[in-house]
């Protein structure tokens, strides 16, 4: 068993569920040099080798989209307690820009992404696993609104891929990594209780940690 220097939390939930609001939930109770933010949207793989109508084809809410073998290696590196550089995506060209994002040693380490509990070899690094539970209707409102204001979309084309790609992936591949998490939080953020025991379960571990070293 590795011995590990940072705690890897690990929030999956689908789009729009309120993941983004559960790690800066988790976050604020620790300085900002003891959390590092991984979102799995950093590891789309690089498409700059199709034309640009191929990428905008491409299904984003599959898993062959990710790069996981990529994220499998930073997260481990980062739980021993390594610097790595996280690509950077461009989510209006569909490519890796060429700048990256260092990310320094860390006490806790967030990976966030509708698909973050769906490899088992990263799973098998995480100390907690968090699936976000939200209604269908209040996750395609914050999609559209992300998207539009975010990613320059329209509002028929975030429609069109909600319905062809969104929903139907994440029935497929997204709600059944469920069954993986340590904790289902319903209503992300907004839920107190869940990060109250979040932080009691990270407080715990934290002083575990420093026991051993």
């Amino acid at each position: 068993m590795m011995d590990k220097k940072a705690i890897l939390i690990g929030i999956a939930g689908g789009t729009g569920s309120g993941k983004t609001s559960i790690a800066k939930a988790i976050a604020s109770d620790f300085g900002k040099s003891e959390v590092a933010l991984i979102e799995q949207d950093s590891y789309y793989k690089d498409l700059s080798n199709l034309d640009f109508e191929a990428r905008a084809a491409i299904n984003f809410d599959h898993p062959d989209s990710v790069d996981f073998p990529l994220m499998k290696s930073h997260l481990a590196d980062l739980v021993m307690g390594k610097n790595v550089n996280i690509p950077i995506y461009d989510f209006t060209s569909h490519t890796r820009k060429k700048e990256t994002m260092l990310v320094e040693k860390n006490h806790i380490i967030i990976m966030e992404g509708i698909l973050a509990l769906f490899d088992q070899d990263i799973r098998e690094l995480m100390d907690i696993k968090l699936y976000v539970e939200t209604a269908d209707d209040i996750r395609i409102i914050r999609r559209i609104k992300r998207d539009i204001e975010d990613r320059d979309r329209t509002f028929t084309s975030v429609i069109e891929q909600y319905y062809k790609t969104v929903r139907p992936m994440h029935i497929q591949f997204v709600e059944p990594t469920k069954k993986y998490a340590d904790i289902i939080i319903p209503e992300g953020g907004r839920n107190k209780v869940a990060i109250d025991i979040l932080r009691t379960k990270l407080m715990t571990l934290i002083l575990h940690q420093k026991t051993e070293l």
